[in-house]
C-alpha cells in the first residue's frame, strides 16, 4: 500500500512536479500532535530569487471570511451575543428597507442574503466609513433566501455586525475573540509582521479589468474617474481592490496576512474534538459546521467531500476504504487554501503565489484539491 505524499512532496509537486505552475508553495499537514510542512520555489515570482520559507507570510484573501470573521461569529453565538437567527438591520440600521429587513446573520454567513457578489466600491469611494456604508446601502441584487449567491459585500456587512456587537474595530475584535486565544502572533490585518513576504499579484490588472467590462458581474458605477491602480508587483498590502483602496486595510472579507503554520494552528483547533480553552461550545461549532440549503456550503465555511479510494489506506480516521471524508474550509484567490476535519484532529494548509505565473493563473480550488485528497490518506 503506497504511503501518503509529504508535505514537502506536495509543495514540489505544485512548483515542479508534472502539473507545476505555481512559482513556489507552501504546504502543511496536522494531524492529532504530529505537523507536517514543506515549501519550494520562490516568493517573488517565476523569475524571483527569494526562496519560499514556512514562516513567509502570506495575503489571505478570502480565507479572511472564515479565519477571521466567520471564527468571530461562532465565538459571539456562543456568547448569546450574536445569534444566527438576528436581523442584520437590527446591528446594522443603515442597511434597512424592503427585503433587506428579512436578512438575517444565517444568511449572509450562506451566502443567501441577496447582495451583489461584488462590487468595486473605491469606483465611489475612497473614504471607508463612506465605503462601508455604500456596502450596507446598495439595491440587493437577488431575492434573500432564494439561492446562493457568493458574496464579498455580504462578508463586508458581517464585519460591520462584529463591530457592532463587541462595540471594537474589526481588527481589534478578531485579535480579542480569535488570535490572541490561539497565541497566532503573525496573523494580522493591513500588512504582514516583519520577515518574508510572498509577492500576493503583479498588479491590479485583474479588478481593472472587471471593473472595465463587467465581467464576470455588472458594475453598478462607472469606474473610469478612478485612477488609483497600482501599476506595480503587490507585497505586503492586500490585494483585494476594496479592502486596499477603499476599506483602509481591514474587512470581514479579506485583508488578513498569516503563515502556513499559524494556519494550521487556527485549522486544528477547529479540527480538534474539544474547543480549546472552551473558545466556543461544541454545539454551536456543530452547527457552523452543517450544511445549508447548498451542500458545499455551511455557515462561512465551504464544505468539500472528497471520496477515498479503496486503494487508499483505511485506517485514515473513522472513515472506511471508499467511504466520505467531508472538510470544511475556504480558499483564498491569492492561492491560499484552508481545510479541516472536524473530530478527526486533521487540517490542511496550502499557501502559493498563483497570480504570479503568465498567462492564467491555474484557479486556487484545482492546485488544493490534490493537496486535500493525499492529507485525508493515512499519513506517511
Amino acid at each position: 500500500m503506497t504511503a501518503a505524499p509529504t508535505a514537502q512532496q506536495l509543495a514540489d509537486a505544485l512548483v515542479d512536479g508534472p502539473n507545476g505552475r505555481v512559482p513556489g508553495a507552501v504546504v502543511g499537514i496536522s494531524r492529532g500532535p504530529g505537523t507536517d510542512l514543506g515549501c519550494a520555489g520562490t516568493r517573488n515570482g517565476p523569475d524571483g530569487e527569494l526562496p519560499m520559507t514556512p514562516d513567509t507570510a502570506h495575503d489571505l484573501a478570502s480565507v479572511t471570511k472564515v479565519l477571521a470573521t466567520t471564527t468571530c461569529l461562532l465565538r459571539l453565538a456562543s456568547d448569546r451575543v450574536v445569534g444566527l437567527a438576528d436581523r442584520v438591520s437590527g446591528w446594522l440600521p443603515d442597511f434597512c428597507g424592503g427585503a433587506k429587513d428579512l436578512v438575517t446573520v444565517r444568511d449572509l454567513l450562506q451566502h443567501r442574503g441577496g447582495l451583489w457578489e461584488w462590487q468595486p466600491l473605491y469606483c465611489t469611494t475612497v473614504d471607508p466609513d463612506a465605503a462601508r456604508g455604500l456596502a450596507a446601502t446598495l439595491p440587493l441584487r437577488y431575492a434573500p433566501d432564494t439561492r446562493r449567491a457568493y458574496s464579498d459585500l455580504g462578508f463586508i456587512l458581517l464585519g460591520r455586525v462584529i463591530e457592532a456587537a463587541t462595540g471594537s474595530t474589526l481588527d481589534a475584535a478578531v485579535a480579542e475573540l480569535v488570535t490572541r486565544p490561539l497565541g497566532l502572533t503573525a496573523t494580522r490585518y493591513r500588512r504582514p509582521e516583519p520577515g518574508p513576504v510572498a509577492t500576493g499579484s503583479r498588479d491590479d490588472r485583474v479588478e481593472r479589468r472587471m471593473a472595465a467590462t463587467g465581467e464576470p458581474y455588472p458594475v453598478l458605477d462607472h469606474p473610469a474617474a478612478f485612477t488609483g491602480w497600482r501599476d506595480r508587483p503587490v507585497v505586503g498590502e492586500p490585494n483585494d481592490g476594496n479592502v486596499f483602496h477603499a476599506l483602509g486595510g481591514c474587512a470581514g472579507h479579506a485583508g488578513l496576512f498569516s503563515t502556513v503554520p499559524e494556519l494550521l494552528t487556527w485549522a486544528a483547533a477547529l479540527a480538534a474534538p474539544e474547543p480549546p480553552g472552551r473558545l466556543w461550545r461544541p454545539e454551536i461549532a456543530a452547527t457552523f459546521f452543517t450544511a445549508g440549503p447548498n451542500p458545499a456550503q455551511a455557515l462561512g465555511f465551504r464544505r468539500t467531500t472528497v471520496v477515498i479510494d479503496e486503494d487508499d489506506d483505511d485506517d485514515a480516521g473513522d472513515d472506511k476504504a471508499g467511504g466520505p471524508v467531508t472538510a470544511l474550509g475556504h480558499p483564498g484567490f491569492t492561492g491560499c487554501a484552508v481545510a479541516f476535519v472536524p473530530g478527526r484532529g486533521t487540517a490542511v494548509v496550502m499557501a502559493t503565489n498563483r497570480l504570479l505565473v503568465p498567462g492564467t493563473p491555474p484557479p486556487t480550488d484545482e492546485l488544493f484539491a490534490p493537496v486535500l485528497r493525499a492529507a485525508l490518506t493515512t499519513p506517511p
